[in-house]
């Protein structure tokens, strides 16, 4: 079973009854994933841009799209318009299939990694986690990487409460750490 079928037979059923939700409609869901990468080289490198963007497609099945600096900063050596990072927003199938590859096989690849933390939730209710290292992930060749990178990865979810969209997590099976 995918992780949206699970979604639909097992996890909406089990949030109205926990939560006293009257409405199917009203139950909290995953409305898209955003992953962001910062690359402060870019701008003097264009070649490790496409490299990095390479990467980026290859974790999310998707093109990534290059975020431009919107200020000029002297001490950084960063003009306006210059690239500083990749972004991409996944929706639908794609990212069911990445929270589920996140879920059961990167994050347990992760070097000594004991659950991600409860902390990370907006007052929204989206969370947003920060992985050290991109090779965590499968698709990525550890020998054809220039620099190890960063990730940031944001759960867009339309709840309102961090306590109900901590509960929408668990239920999809993200491994929070248990302290």
């Amino acid at each position: 079973m995918n992780l949206h079928d699970h979604y639909k037979k097992i996890v909406v059923p089990q949030l109205i009854s926990e939560m006293g939700i009257s409405n199917a409609m009203a139950v909290p869901r995953i409305t898209r994933v955003v992953v962001n990468t910062g690359i402060k080289e870019a701008a003097h490198d264009k070649g490790l841009l496409e490299k990095a963007a390479g990467q980026m497609a290859e974790i999310t099945g998707q093109k990534a799209k290059v975020t431009r600096a919107k200020k000029s900063i002297a001490n950084f050596k960063l003009r306006e318009g210059d690239p500083v990072g990749l972004t991409v927003t996944l929706r639908g199938k794609r990212m069911y299939d990445f929270v589920t590859k996140l879920f059961n096989i990167v994050l347990p690849r992760v070097r000594d990694f004991h659950g991600v933390p409860t902390t990370a939730f907006d007052h929204k209710g989206n969370y947003t986690l920060g992985m050290s290292e991109q090779i965590s992930f499968v698709e990525i060749d550890y020998s054809k990487i220039d620099k190890i990178r960063g990730l940031e990865i944001t759960f867009v979810i339309n709840g309102k409460d961090a306590k109900i969209s901590k509960r929408l997590l668990e239920l999809l099976g993200m491994p929070f750490s248990k302290t």
